[in-house]
């Protein structure tokens, strides 16, 4: 097994351990040990050959036999055996975000639920709401997350398909006789949910190409192998407390025909269609095979020539979702989008002096080796203390860490934060006497997101608005394809941080991506500030910061428009303006 697999089956051990309602610790071991392995580099397999996987941080002797187990055969009795005692219904339950391993036991030992069809049957004959511990409110909350399960469907999140893409398109570089490859769809849009893969190559003989894709590593099932068209199935088993199963095209077409193709099956559908209708007043025809009028095929190299065509300028991909960006092409009013190299530090960021993984140190080298120029520390506030967050003693204590810290780096600087709570009445989570230590402060929700619109709107409002707070963080609460966003008016947060100079950030976490594109376009109209920010709790998830770019672009965000495209030493004068509410 690699070290994806390895991963996935160990954080299913520690889902299956909580619904035996097995110590806590013993379950967070597991899951820290999978976190541990989808973050490094390398192979499993060379270290276990080495006998070097107790160097990986968490991982004793109990979990190294077990992985190597699973390295070296493919099988784990201890697993089966788990999997053998737990009905495969419970951890589909366990996705539903109103309900833990704890209740989910309750259900099935009390009322005998082991699956999503039994346990909204129940609720709605109302038999959820009489158990002790769940009530009325929680049976609907757990009505309603059953149905955005069922929206969500057979989807994925962006880096997951991002992932199971590159391995095909590594495994495609190795067969002879392409000419050309590209991802396409909804992934090479960049948007945070994907339903299926979609891949375009061209090549002179299709035979060979389709041959070597369908027998590619990691493919589950072949459903059709013709002679333009082949489609596969990519199961990777339980991940994250749900089946990750995806599908992949395989679309071979003439080198000549490749722009056309890659401009078609990127899409949008809504897009193609502009296009299309923009190539019929030329007098031409459009489609994924060729642009063609009265006097013939009109030869193009690429996309560009296509649009270029058209007398536009060249959409990029995220843009392609006919929301004003055909008629900017033709007006030449295209905005200039960030790029990922634009980046030069970030916000949001937590150490294992709250619940990050990695020392202040160590997340201070891994982002000045990603080329960037300065670092925010934001870990957890007080009153989280399931994040153990920092006390005011604490925070003075790792302020001076920093502060060593940076004494000893001349080209690189750790600004000093925090991630403060905003609590359910609006208030904030520190006092200002504490506040004003900091640099800058994040401000975020993470408990008690049942509150309604007005209270959730009122409370988020008063955050933004003290003077302390110089960005807010992830401002829906979303967890994409987990959680729903919580009732806000975003429309009032927004108009709330334009007034008060307060910046919103674009949470970059593939698991939140929060705010989304459409909330970007909004706040760069109302004139909000935009920071881009990993939410990194290890040192390997600083790179994230690339999927907030993504959301930045489908925004039509420029450079001019995110804080920390500036360098370390404008940074420090816009925090410290900020900071003196100027």
């Amino acid at each position: 097994m690699d070290n994806d697999q390895v991963a996935a089956i160990l954080d299913e051990i520690a889902t299956l351990l909580e619904l035996q309602g097995e110590n806590p610790f013993r379950c967070q071991a597991y899951r820290n040990a999978a976190r541990a392995i989808q973050q490094m580099e390398g192979r499993l397999s060379e270290l276990v050959a080495a006998g070097k996987l107790t160097e990986i941080r968490g991982i004793g002797e109990t979990l190294q036999e077990k992985i190597t187990a699973l390295v070296i055969s493919g099988r784990l009795a201890f697993y089966d055996d788990l999997k053998s005692k737990i009905p495969t219904g419970l951890v589909e339950m366990l996705r539903i975000p109103a309900i833990g391993p704890k209740k989910v036991k309750a259900l099935f030992d009390q009322l005998g639920i082991d699956d999503l069809v039994k346990l909204k049957q129940a609720c709605e004959e109302g038999r959820v709401a009489s158990l002790k511990g769940f009530g009325a409110k929680t049976q609907q909350k757990i009505l309603e997350g059953i149905a955005f399960l069922g929206q969500a469907g057979d989807r994925v999140r962006l880096d997951q398909a991002e992932a199971v893409a590159n391995s095909l398109l590594e495994g495609l570089r190795g067969c002879a006789g392409i000419i050309r490859l590209e991802v396409c769809g909804s992934l090479r849009r960049r948007k945070e949910i994907i339903r299926d893969i979609d891949i375009l190559a061209s090549s002179k003989d299709a035979r060979p190409v389709m041959k070597c894709f369908v027998s590619l590593p990691g493919v589950s099932q072949v459903i059709g192998q013709g002679d333009t068209k082949s489609s596969i199935v990519i199961d990777k088993g339980v991940v994250d407390g749900r089946r990750f199963v995806i599908n992949a095209d395989l679309r071979v077409v003439d080198d000549d025909q490749f722009p056309f193709a890659l401009n078609y099956f990127t899409g949008s559908k809504e897009h193609n269609v502009a296009i299309r209708g923009r190539a019929q007043s030329y007098g031409l025809k459009l489609n994924e095979y060729e642009l063609v009028g009265a006097k013939g095929p009109v030869r193009c190299r690429d996309e560009g020539d296509i649009y270029r065509a058209l007398d536009m300028d060249y959409v990029p991909p995220e843009l392609r979702e006919n929301t004003g960006e055909v008629e900017a092409a033709v007006a030449h009013r295209l905005p200039k989008l960030i790029e990922k190299q634009d980046i030069l530090g970030t916000f949001h960021c937590h150490t294992n002096w709250s619940d990050g993984s990695a020392s202040l140190e160590e997340m201070a080298m891994a982002a000045r080796k990603l080329g960037l120029q300065y670092l925010g520390i934001a870990d957890h506030s007080q009153s989280l203390k399931m994040a153990n967050g920092l006390t005011p003693e604490r925070v003075h204590q790792q302020q001076a860490e920093i502060d060593q810290l940076n004494s000893r780096m001349s080209d690189f600087t750790i600004f000093k934060g925090t991630e403060c709570d905003i609590l359910p009445d609006g208030q904030l989570d520190y006092p200002d006497d504490v506040l004003v230590s900091f640099d800058y402060v994040v401000a975020s929700i993470h408990t008690h997101f049942n509150q309604t619109l007005e209270e959730m709107t009122a409370r988020i409002v008063r955050a933004v608005s003290h003077p302390r707070v110089t960005m807010l963080g992830h401002g829906t609460g979303r967890l994409v394809l987990r959680r729903e966003p919580y009732k806000v008016d975003m429309e009032a947060v927004m108009k709330a941080a334009a007034k008060h100079g307060t910046r919103i950030e674009i949470n970059a976490h593939p698991f939140r991506l929060d705010i989304d594109w459409l909330a970007c376009k909004r706040a760069k109209s109302l004139g909000v500030g935009l920071v881009i920010n990993p939410d990194a709790h290890a040192t390997q998830e600083i790179a994230h910061i690339g999927y907030g770019v993504d959301v930045a672009r489908r925004g039509w965000l420029e450079k001019s428009d995110v804080l920390n495209t500036l360098p370390a030493d404008q940074v420090a004068k816009a925090l410290a303006a900020k900071k003196a509410g100027k």
